[in-house]
């Protein structure tokens, strides 16, 4: 807080005042710390499209359901276009990301197709926002 009140230039006391009540607002709903995946030894990064077989609400909140206990499934999107949702997914390497859309995804029967985009290599990634923009 010591940090973050004299980049701000205020002392300690109003400084965590104003987080506590960006906090109670919901503007921050959290904090985490950045790890390196790499070093866990989660050396595969892919983006899985996936397709429904139909989008009848059990279907979906099965889905989803499913996306929401999935560790390997650190960001899961609904999207527009051909398919209806985008994955991030991690794993040690390309084989166990086999056996996780297989095995898991594929396996719940409700899934009409998916399409795997590895990473090869990340350009660039944030946590933050552009607070300018709002």
């Amino acid at each position: 807080m010591q940090d973050l009140a004299d980049q701000v230039g205020l002392s300690v006391s109003p400084c965590w005042r104003r987080v506590r009540k960006l906090e109670e607002a919901r503007i921050i709903t959290g904090y985490v710390a950045l790890l390196d995946r790499r070093k866990l030894g989660l050396n595969t990064l892919a983006y899985v499209h996936v397709s429904l077989t139909d989008h009848k609400e059990e279907t979906i909140k099965q889905f989803d359901d499913f996306v929401a206990h999935q560790d390997q499934v650190v960001e899961c999107c609904s999207i527009t276009g051909a398919d209806d949702y985008l994955l991030k997914v991690v794993a040690e390497d390309p084989e166990g990301l086999e056996t996780f859309i297989m095995r898991r995804i594929l396996h719940l029967g409700i899934v009409r197709s998916s399409t795997t985009h590895f990473v090869l290599r990340q350009k660039k990634y944030r946590s933050d926002l552009p607070l300018d923009l709002a």
